[in-house]
């Protein structure tokens, strides 16, 4: 059976090893794409030249508050909660609300 993605989603060239390890099984992201829905398949990208790597199936969507990232959210994105805040930092300012899948 031929499974056609839903759409795209990116990540930098520094998480493509861990994503394929299965060590980040989680993605925070911010409203523009909180569109993403649960049993959707997407392809995955390199953000800097949109190279593909692999597709993911989105198992779940939550929101969460950037002050309640915890050692579960951590863990799942293999990086400390200082490492995490200030990715999410860096790439996405000053958000308080997150959207988990």
């Amino acid at each position: 059976m031929t499974i056609i993605p839903a759409g795209e989603i990116t990540f930098f060239e520094r998480f493509e090893a861990d994503i394929l390890s299965g060590a980040k099984n989680i993605t925070l992201r911010d409203e523009s794409e909180s569109h993403f829905q649960v049993g959707q398949v997407l392809h995955v990208a390199t953000y800097e030249d949109n190279c593909w790597f692999c597709d993911i199936k989105v198992n779940r969507v939550a929101t969460v508050a950037f002050d309640a990232l915890n050692l579960e959210h951590v863990s799942q994105e293999n990086m400390t909660l200082d490492e995490l805040k200030q990715v999410i930092r860096a790439i996405y300012g000053n958000i308080e609300q997150l959207y988990l899948k």
